[in-house]
């Protein structure tokens, strides 16, 4: 396996933010959900997955760079050992075992290496399995909403992930037991997944309250009038003021975020955005061009005292 440094990309002084920044760099440039059926994506997406799993870790980094595992976070031999094992029958077997020709004899060794009497037989080496990483970008309906949705893991199993209502931008899922298999009969390890929330096109999120700015013509604002908005749980009716001026923030009570803990939701705050009509309107322009209001008025008297 590959050196995790070169396959981020980074030098062995790198920091865990720049690790973890290349690491996610690298997963959405080939991540399988943005490259299906793409093999050659899906086999690099493993490959810097692998290597943030182990890079993140402080203790694998430690052991990795002072030699005492290899790239793929498993014991590197010990010199002697690999010797008798190589220059045994099954040699040609070794290579693609670094030094032992089956599980077994690696399960051996380690049980010797790690005191046991002999592996298999008197229950062997037992290792948890290794954590593995998942960055998934999710839609903001979806995080707000809640959703179930199904990826696929770095060594290519596929999993249904549960999305909670209300999750928020980076926010981790912990699957136990989803991780890599345990060697010798130990546990799996756990899967992170970690929830990128996408930008909406007109919903903006605030702890549990939702913004968004509403287009509303001259006439609506002037007259007042009863008006279609969108909030994230579907469209809505609300009344829009007479008088009421651009920039006005109205709330839509309880038509925000579910919060996790207390299941109260929050608020939509709704502001008014006044779009004058395209192209003349000569009759209003002859309305303006003639008007007088009764009270003297001077929107930017404060700023400019």
């Amino acid at each position: 396996m590959k050196d995790p440094y070169e396959t981020l990309g980074v030098s062995r002084t790198a920091t865990d933010k720049e690790i973890s920044d290349a690491f996610k760099k690298l997963a959405r440039k080939f991540h399988p959900d943005l490259h299906p059926g793409d093999k050659e994506a899906e086999a690099k997406f493993k490959e810097v997955s692998a290597a943030n799993d182990l890079l993140k870790d402080k203790e694998k980094r430690r052991r990795f760079d002072a030699g005492e595992i290899d790239a793929s976070g498993a014991e590197r031999p010990a010199q002697h050992f690999y010797r008798d094992f190589a220059d045994g029958p099954a040699h040609g077997a070794h290579a693609a075992q670094d030094g032992f020709a089956s599980n077994e004899e690696l399960e051996e060794f380690l049980a010797r290496a790690f005191g046991g009497a002999g592996g298999r037989r008197t229950g062997g080496f037992r290792a948890r399995g290794q954590d593995v990483s998942y960055v998934l970008p999710v839609g903001f309906l979806e995080a707000v909403n809640g959703a179930t949705r199904t990826i696929t893991l770095p060594e290519g199993r596929t999993l249904q992930v549960t999305i909670p209502e209300g999750a928020e931008d980076r926010q981790m899922l912990r699957l136990k037991g989803q991780g890599m298999p345990g060697f010798g009969g130990g546990p799996a390890g756990d899967a992170y997944v970690e929830l990128h929330v996408e930008p909406h096109r007109f919903f903006r999120r605030k702890d549990n309250n939702i913004h968004v700015d509403i287009p509303v013509t001259l006439k609506e604002t002037v007259l007042g009038a009863r008006i279609e908005v969108p909030t994230i749980g579907g469209p809505v009716t609300m009344t829009v003021p007479k008088g009421s001026n651009s920039g006005t923030t109205l709330r839509l009570r309880e038509k925000g975020v579910k919060d996790r803990k207390t299941g109260q939701r929050g608020h939509q705050l709704v502001t008014l955005r006044v779009v004058l009509p395209e192209g003349e309107e000569p009759e209003l322009v002859a309305f303006l061009e003639n008007w007088q209001p009764k009270a003297a008025q001077d929107p930017r008297k404060e700023m400019l005292s």
